[in-house]
């Protein structure tokens, strides 16, 4: 015995007019021609439409004819026809004497046992408020970032200014420990400067290492290296980008450790080159200063501490890393890792 029930479509029909009737939801029951079969009165309280004239009028006609979009006609036709349902559509709605209003509008054919007469549910969400939030952080967002731009080329701009003074007081000193203290001030703020100013041309979310690194380190030989075809600083890294508070500890490490390079691994004028490396894998990364010079000192000579070290070891600590000291044969290379599974060591002294 076939068990299969059929709902009349006068059932049918009746039913779907009820629930639409009942719907809290802003809904509009059309036939084939886009002419309103039923709305809820949700529908009608929201768009200002006088409910005892919706059944039977045009979809373009409702109110001032502020529905009457022709691409919105298309696609709902198309819908009809039995093509792709309506999905996320957004319509700007501009009713005569009311305010602009950014819908969300939904809609599809509706299956059921009266083949001859097309239905169409169509859905209506209201979502102006939601994108004049949207558009107000968006703007918010872009001030801050311009404001943010500014702030990093005044500062760039004045650490300039604070290394011309210092060159001038290193100038006028008659005391040569003085004046190598001056070079040194002079020669950090330098680098200061330009990393300030690579992220001031960079996006404020993420740098990309590369260039960074690369224009660091061109800014450091500018001030610190006579010859260049005696001493020279390569950068290797790989593609990675890094947050902007990430890139400056980077940098900041980076600079310590290329200008402790050049002050104490090449004397009386030793050619070599320096090798600044940067790799990743997800949230973990190393970071390497390696160079070809006179190598590891002694037991008799012990490393020194200074302002130096002790800026390594504190961006160190801050980026829960661990710096190893290794014998680059020749020369010295300093790795400063971090991996989330290994335990933070306590920084090895570094040369000042």
């Amino acid at each position: 015995m076939d068990h299969t029930s059929t709902v009349h479509p006068e059932v049918a029909g009746s039913l779907m007019l009820a629930m639409i009737g009942s719907s809290h939801a802003p809904l509009l029951l059309l036939d084939g021609g886009l002419k309103v079969v039923a709305a809820s009165d949700s529908f009608c309280h929201i768009f200002q439409l006088d409910p005892a004239a919706m059944a039977g009028q045009a979809l373009d006609t409702l109110g001032s004819g502020e529905w009457g979009e022709p691409q919105l006609a298309v696609r709902l036709r198309a819908t009809a026809a039995g093509g792709a349902p309506l999905v996320s559509y957004e319509f700007g709605l501009d009713r005569r004497g009311g305010k602009p209003r950014q819908l969300v509008l939904n809609a599809q054919k509706l299956d059921y046992a009266d083949n001859d007469n097309v239905r169409l549910m169509l859905a209506a969400a209201d979502v102006t408020d939601a994108r004049l939030s949207e558009k107000l952080k968006e703007d918010l967002l872009r001030d801050k970032n311009i404001l943010l731009q500014e702030l990093q080329h005044r500062v760039a701009n004045s650490l300039q200014i604070i290394a011309s003074v210092l060159m001038q007081s290193a100038r006028r000193v008659q005391s040569e420990e003085t004046r190598g203290h001056l070079h040194d001030a002079h020669n950090r703020v330098m680098s200061i400067a330009a990393l300030q100013q690579q992220l001031a041309t960079s996006t404020l979310d993420q740098v990309e290492l590369r260039a960074y690194f690369t224009d660091l380190c061109r800014s450091i030989g500018t001030s610190m290296i006579r010859d260049h075809n005696q001493l020279s600083i390569e950068v290797s890294t790989d593609d990675a980008s890094a947050a902007a508070d990430l890139s400056v500890s980077l940098g900041l490490i980076v600079t310590e450790l290329v200008i402790n390079a050049l002050k104490h691994a090449f004397p009386e004028q030793r050619p070599g080159i320096i090798k600044v490396g940067y790799a990743s894998q997800g949230d973990d990364w190393s970071l390497s200063v390696t160079d070809d010079g006179i190598g590891m000192p002694g037991v008799a000579a012990p490393p020194l501490t200074g302002l130096g070290t002790s800026i390594i070891e504190a961006l160190a600590r801050k980026l829960s890393a661990t710096v190893v000291i290794s014998d680059a044969d020749p020369g010295t290379k300093v790795t400063i890792a971090h991996q989330d599974d290994v335990a933070l060591e306590s920084p090895a002294p570094l040369a000042a």
